[in-house]
């Protein structure tokens, strides 16, 4: 009998955090190949480029951490999904007993996945190729390099884009599973495929291509090893033995929340990332490049950060399928004093020396002024605070966050709009509009929420 969940523990975090450094030091040493070899207004399309990504994986629509909690029950035990909140459970794996799963409910679930990411992966193809490609045709029209360069990475970041939908229930299985090292030590292959390519073609003289063809081939390295990792030959030949659940009603179960998680993402894309894309039409691209690379820097904090709460995700589901609420308080103290280190002490190194060291390697970009910089470490402090008490929630599989999300994220929207076409306040306006429509509510609503839960209501 195969076990369900895999036991998270010391080595599996470490395994995470040293994934996130892996991350992060790839990044910072290809960092100053980007910044010497790359023009400011080069730097900028990169970062629009990035976003354009992130709005394209919300064609997932939320479906990717649903079926990653579901992939969690099942190998937790559970004989049925449920539209909202979780079956319980009558025996653990603390019992010294193998976990009964329903291999054919795993079956009937593993190809709803295939079915539906066929699908997104069709709609993010006809979306870049007509709407993405007249944006980025209108946005070039600002850009004095290679263009040649900038329309061969347009179209390698479309197949990316494609490729990473179509195959991207393997990190939902991965995480579901529990194979977090595992899957943190792919990571690590990858990134260090990507590093290394980048460089090369960098020198060889490629410019945005370079950057773009090397994500491709890192991204087709994870998923092959992903799937031989995930399917065993114990498992396949359980599969294969088993007779497949009823697909359509694991889609009815699964479906409502998702869509919900997706319109949450999609608030959550237009707080944290609309700015990016609407900024890019008032503002000039060497701006845009300033604003970009500090907001890779505060995505280095966020990474950082969330590495316990990434590596005990399944943990979470665990916990709410066995209602372990001493479990659940262990994992939201240790990410909460997670985020106070990293945002503290990642927050005064950067703004205190970023400058200076960008200036040492001689890049053409810099980071925002200081008081820029300190108001965007606070905003996106509170957001990640906000955003993982969220996720401790929706592990119960309920989702009250998503009308708060749009909400937000159309105010966001608005304020973009006043504050940069009719006020005029340029950067200030792109950092401001999303401060202020989180702090409105989300920002204090959902960590209160969950400790109030947590500790009060026990």
């Amino acid at each position: 009998m195969a076990q369900g969940v895999e036991h998270i523990g010391k080595r599996d975090v470490a395994w995470s955090y040293a994934a996130t450094f892996f991350l992060i030091g790839a990044g910072l040493l290809l960092l100053p190949f980007i910044l010497r070899q790359m023009s400011a207004e080069a730097v900028g399309i990169w970062n629009i480029f990035q976003t354009i990504t992130m709005l394209v994986s919300m064609l997932d629509f939320g479906f990717q951490p649903s079926f990653s909690r579901n992939i969690s029950y099942i190998f937790s035990g559970v004989r049925r999904l449920r539209k909202e909140g979780v079956e319980s459970v009558n025996h653990t794996q603390s019992d010294g007993l193998p976990v009964a799963i329903d291999y054919g409910l795993l079956k009937g679930t593993l190809k709803v996945m295939r079915r539906f990411y066929r699908w997104v992966a069709l709609a993010a193809f006809v979306l870049l190729a007509t709407a993405g490609t007249a944006y980025f045709v209108y946005i070039l029209r600002k850009y004095s390099g290679d263009r040649t360069d900038a329309i061969v990475a347009w179209a390698l970041l479309i197949s990316i884009n494609c490729y990473n939908l179509y195959t991207l229930y393997y990190d939902a299985l991965l995480v579901g599973k529990g194979y977090i090292r595992r899957s943190k030590q792919i990571t690590i292959i990858g990134q260090g495929v990507y590093l290394l390519l980048a460089v090369g073609l960098i020198y060889a003289g490629l410019g945005l291509s370079a950057i773009v063809a090397a994500q491709l081939v890192s991204i087709i390295i994870r998923r092959v090893l992903s799937y031989r990792v995930f399917y065993t030959r114990e498992l396949k030949e359980s599969l294969s033995q088993a007779q497949e659940g009823d697909t359509d009603a694991i889609i009815r179960a699964i479906y409502p929340n998702a869509i919900k998680v997706g319109l949450t993402h999609l608030g959550n894309f237009a707080v944290s990332k609309s700015a990016t894309l609407i900024g890019a039409i008032y503002l000039s691209l060497e701006d845009m490049a300033c604003y970009g690379l500090t907001l890779q820097v505060l995505e280095i904090l966020c990474n950082l950060s969330n590495v316990p709460y990434k590596s005990f995700v399944p943990k979470l589901a665990q916990c709410r399928a066995e209602k372990d609420i001493r479990g659940l308080r262990r994992y939201y103290l240790i990410n909460e004093l997670s985020l106070l280190l990293v945002y503290s002490i990642g927050g005064v190194i950067c703004v205190a020396w970023g400058n200076a060291i960008l200036q040492w390697i001689d890049s053409q970009t810099l980071f925002l002024p200081a008081a820029m910089f300190t108001t965007l470490i606070v905003i996106h402090f509170l957001e990640e605070n906000h955003a993982s008490a969220a996720g401790f929630i929706m592990a119960d599989n309920k989702i009250p966050i998503f009308i708060p999300s749009l909400i937000s994220g159309a105010a966001t929207i608005v304020l973009l709009w006043l504050f940069l076409d009719i006020l005029g306040w340029g950067i200030w306006g792109m950092i401001l509009a999303p401060g202020i429509a989180q702090l409105a509510y989300q920002n204090w609503r959902w960590p209160s929420m969950l400790i109030k839960e947590l500790w009060f209501d026990v």
